[in-house]
């Protein structure tokens, strides 16, 4: 009898002879957490034999005194993925489908179609969002979403196309969550929901401290919005009343309370972006305006390029095709002295420098100066 096939061995990856994968795929901050949240989380894990709160009373009260709203407008989760989902699965007429553009984070949609909701998304605006078309489309739809900075473009919608969007949210009581991970990043000034709390719109923010605050492996984040919104997410979020943990709840606290480190993080990120952008133009490659902790860069194939940077140099990034924006890799912020091991290794794998974008419409970035 003939022996049964061996099965096929997976392939194995290559490890460059460059050493450790620089890792510029998922956002993270090159700067680290605050040494209080560390200091925090260790403490909190001597209560390790014990649940966590399920209320996640400190977090929501911090955070809720911070940003002057009620802790009842608050709800803390297990990062905003969590949020997504619970949005997903609580918000707005239920029957009815979800909204996002294309192009972006594709969690929205992913939610959206497990929960059997379904989900339209708008095309983009060149590459920007479409915010004419995503208010327009808010009359067939249960629930809208917008990431704000986007993400993976990094790019900010202007006060005119956001309040566009909270004023049809309101006309039409579809609920409308902005994704506002990348906000921190953000120039005083750029929209966000908080400015339009008092005004009785269904909007939501999800909000995260695994970017600004460098505590991404911790999973926590929050959403802020109207009280009536909240207790519906509150709700559907009983049935896993233990999703955060312990050393989150208590690093989130003590990272609220480090208002000196989140500074050095939006001056450090800022300085380290702009060089970057200058870097890239140096060598004839033009990111599109951001705001945030990346930068998206054209190249003539993105998937290629993804692979190659990984498989001989050692470097993680994002190919943005995965979130629907393909030519373009997703690179984040890093350590200055890596700068010059990406360029190369950019050069190597996309030879061809790309040419500077064409001018985004009106929900073009703003600038960090």
């Amino acid at each position: 009898m003939t022996a049964p096939a061996a099965p096929t061995a997976p392939a194995v990856r290559r490890t460059p002879s460059c050493g450790a994968p620089l890792r510029l795929h998922l956002s993270e901050s090159p700067f680290g957490p605050s040494p209080h949240a560390v200091r925090a989380a260790h403490e909190a894990i001597d209560g390790t034999g014990t649940y966590p709160d399920p209320a996640r009373t400190a977090p929501a009260h911090a955070i809720a005194d911070l940003l002057g709203v009620r802790p009842e407008q608050i709800a803390v989760a297990n990062g905003s993925d969590e949020l997504v989902l619970l949005t997903a699965l609580s918000l707005g007429d239920v029957r009815r489908p979800g909204v996002t553009t294309a192009g972006t984070f594709p969690g929205y949609r992913i939610c959206l179609e497990n929960v059997r909701r379904g989900c339209r998304e708008i095309p983009l605006d060149g590459t920007a969002p479409g915010v004419a078309a995503l208010a327009d489309a808010f009359g067939g739809a249960g629930i809208a979403y917008v990431c704000n900075p986007h993400n993976p473009t990094g790019g900010a919608l202007d006060r005119a196309a956001f309040d566009l969007l909270v004023e049809r949210a309101a006309t039409t009581g579809v609920p409308l969550v902005v994704d506002e991970a990348y906000l921190d990043f953000a120039p005083p000034g750029t929209p966000q929901v908080l400015d339009h709390l008092s005004t009785g719109a269904p909007v939501l923010a999800l909000r995260t401290f695994s970017k600004a605050h460098g505590l991404a492996g911790l999973r926590i984040g929050y959403a802020v919005g109207s009280a009536e919104l909240v207790a519906r997410l509150r709700e559907a979020q009983a049935t896993m009343p233990f999703s955060v943990n312990r050393a989150a709840q208590a690093a989130s606290v003590a990272a609220l309370a480090d208002r000196v480190h989140l500074d050095r993080v939006r001056s450090g990120n800022a300085e380290a972006r702009e060089r970057l952008r200058a870097d890239l133009a140096a060598r004839g490659r033009h990111a599109l305006p951001s705001v945030t902790n990346f930068l998206a860069v054209p190249v003539q194939d993105s998937a290629r390029a993804e692979l190659l940077l990984e498989r001989d140099h050692g470097i993680l990034v994002r190919d943005a095709g995965r979130f629907g924006l393909h030519g373009h890799l997703r690179i984040s912020v890093g350590d200055a002295a890596h700068s010059g091991r990406l360029l190369d290794a950019l050069d190597a794998v996309d030879p061809t420098a790309s040419p500077a974008p064409s001018a985004v419409s009106r929900t073009t970035a703003q600038e960090q100066q």
